[in-house]
């Protein structure tokens, strides 16, 4: 493989990653916003984005692009496979602060409060949106803009979340409607609604 497709691969995935992050952020928001009237910044980190929907969204992309014309099948996959991400992450967050970025109790269909039918069925109805509609836009943008703008953009935004991620391991984002009150040990935090990290 030469270097120019390697860069190629790792701008492709870099800049991939941090739109679905960014997306996943500004969902997260949006629906706080509109269920509790609040402006929350979501999720562990500082910056407006969401890891957690930058890596499933970035998995489902790369495992599922070639199901694009299958849509019931990305849709299944879609929700087991984030269904799953979200279950780890909730268990390693929990397992590593002792707090929880989100709690399906009280939903149906919850396991231990870290994952739930309904938030299955909206990563499965996401991810179809995005393998099947969106993955071939995200593709068309990225080819219009230049190979050093790609790599610069990627360089920036790598340097600022490995800043972030640092600061962040030490003095994770908590609070109102970013963390759970249930298993809280060195915070007074309140619920938190779905979908974060």
């Amino acid at each position: 493989m030469n270097r120019e497709k390697y860069r190629h691969k790792f701008d492709y995935f870099v800049l991939l990653f941090f739109s679905i992050a960014i997306a996943g952020w500004f969902w997260e928001v949006i629906l706080y916003f509109f269920t509790e009237h609040a402006f929350i910044n979501r999720g562990i980190y500082r910056g407006p984005y969401l890891p957690i929907y930058g890596a499933g969204g970035l998995l489902l992309c790369i495992l599922f692009r070639s199901s694009g014309k299958k849509p019931l099948r990305v849709f299944v996959l879609s929700a087991v496979l984030c269904s799953l991400l979200e279950y780890l992450t909730s268990y390693f967050l929990e397992h590593k602060w002792g707090v929880r970025w989100w709690d399906y109790t009280g939903h149906f269909l919850n396991i231990n409060g870290r994952i739930c039918l309904m938030g299955a069925v909206a990563f499965g109805i996401g991810g179809t949106a995005l393998v099947c509609l969106l993955l071939p836009f995200y593709e068309k943008m990225y080819q219009k803009i230049s190979p050093k703008w790609r790599t610069g953009l990627c360089l920036i935004l790598l340097l600022l979340f490995v800043i972030d991620a640092a600061y962040c391991a030490m003095h994770p984002n908590t609070g109102y409607g970013i963390t759970s009150h249930r298993i809280a040990t060195f915070h007074r935090i309140t619920p938190c609604r779905i979908f974060c990290v």
